[in-house]
Order: C-alpha cells, then sequence, then structure tokens
C-alpha cells in the first residue's frame, strides 16, 4: 500500500502532466485521479478543487527545482582557474539540470498556458523560484568582480543577464518540444558566456602613462 507521501506526489505528478497536456480547462478531477492511480475522493482530500490543485502543483515544482537549482549553485566557479570554461560548465549544469528537465518543462508550459489567466499565483512563483535564484547567483557573482574576475555594477542585473543569455537559443526549440541535443546545450552555453564576459568581463587598463615633457 501506498503512503500519504507516495499518493500526495503521484497525485502533483499527474496534475501537472494533465494541466500541461489539457490545459487547465479541460482537465478534470477524474482524469488526474485515474493517472494518479488514487480515487477521485483521494484527490479532494487532498487538495479540494482544481484551481488548489493547480496552486499545489505549481509550489511543488517550484520548491522542487529550487532544491536542483541550489544543488547546482553549489559548484558555482567561486576560484575560477579559466573563467570562461567555468562559466560555461556552469551554464551547461544549470540548464541540464534545471531548465531543461521534465520539472522545468512542465513549469514553462504552465505559466505559457496559465499565466494569463492567472496573473497572481505566477507572481508568487517569480518571487519564490527565479527571484531566489537570480539573488544567490547574484552573490556569487558579486564576489567574483571583488576578487577581481568581472567588473561588475549591478549583481542582481548581471545574474538576470546571465540567465536570460544561456537560455536564449534553447527557448524556441523548447516551446516546439523539441529535444535538446548535447551540441545545442554546449553552444547555447558558450555563446552566452562570451557575450556576458564581453559586458562584465575584467577591462584591461589601456590608460598609458603619462611622459615627462622634456623642455627644450
Amino acid at each position: 500500500m501506498r503512503t500519504h507521501t507516495a499518493k500526495r506526489e503521484s497525485i502533483i505528478d499527474a496534475a501537472a502532466n494533465v494541466f500541461c497536456r489539457e490545459g487547465f480547462s479541460g482537465a478534470n478531477i477524474d482524469l488526474i485521479a485515474a493517472e494518479a492511480g488514487v480515487s477521485r475522493q483521494t484527490v479532494y482530500n487532498h487538495h479540494g478543487d482544481k484551481e488548489n490543485l493547480l496552486s499545489a502543483v505549481v509550489a511543488e515544482i517550484t520548491e522542487r527545482c529550487n532544491a536542483r537549482s541550489f544543488a547546482v549553485l553549489g559548484t558555482f566557479p567561486d576560484h575560477p582557474e579559466n573563467l570562461e570554461a567555468d562559466l560555461v560548465a556552469f551554464a551547461i549544469r544549470l540548464n541540464k539540470s534545471c531548465i531543461c528537465d521534465r520539472d522545468g518543462k512542465f513549469l514553462r508550459k504552465l505559466i505559457q498556458t496559465e499565466g494569463e489567466r492567472n496573473p497572481q499565483l505566477f507572481a508568487g512563483w517569480r518571487k519564490d523560484g527565479p527571484g531566489k535564484i537570480w539573488s544567490a547567483l547574484a552573490a556569487r557573482f558579486a564576489r567574483l568582480a571583488f576578487s577581481g574576475h568581472l567588473d561588475i555594477d549591478d549583481p542582481d542585473a548581471a545574474a538576470r543577464q546571465f540567465l536570460a543569455l544561456i537560455n536564449a537559443d534553447l527557448q524556441l526549440p523548447m516551446m516546439l518540444g523539441e529535444q535538446l541535443s548535447e551540441e545545442q546545450l554546449n553552444a547555447s552555453a558558450t555563446n552566452a558566456v562570451r557575450t556576458f564576459l564581453r559586458a562584465f568581463g575584467r577591462r584591461a587598463d589601456t590608460s598609458a602613462p603619462e611622459t615627462a615633457k622634456v623642455s627644450a
């Protein structure tokens, strides 16, 4: 017999799958219960109604994504030997673990299909999901700037732009349901990091020293 936690997880996973496939209006509790392998009453007992279930799905998947994101942030190159190569490897890990995985796809689809209908729900997601990741990444970029590896005035903006850049080449393929290849992930991360470093890389001191005037 499955535990309470196992049933809860199966309901969340089934609901995420059904909401993404059928849309909120097309989804129903009977279908979700069938995919979860539980009774419709069990779904109601856990979540009450479809609106509450959608909120629970977004909250649960956001929490899962955050856990993976912070695990990857723990591998951030605080003391890089080769800044470009180390940031490229970090970007690939972040995309693989937090953006291109199953939960990341669920969130992306739900935001695309339900964000306009339920902006308050996804305002909470933005604060509790990306907002926390931006802040943590900004602190790491600030440390790289302090140690002389980067030239950054606004670490928060740099963090947001880094995340936007590493996704830039992947958004359309992911929206179309493509299975991303290693080559696509590597190329996207490399292009993103090179662009990022052109904006925030440490500038060389090109000022010429003053020459002493020689009086005739």
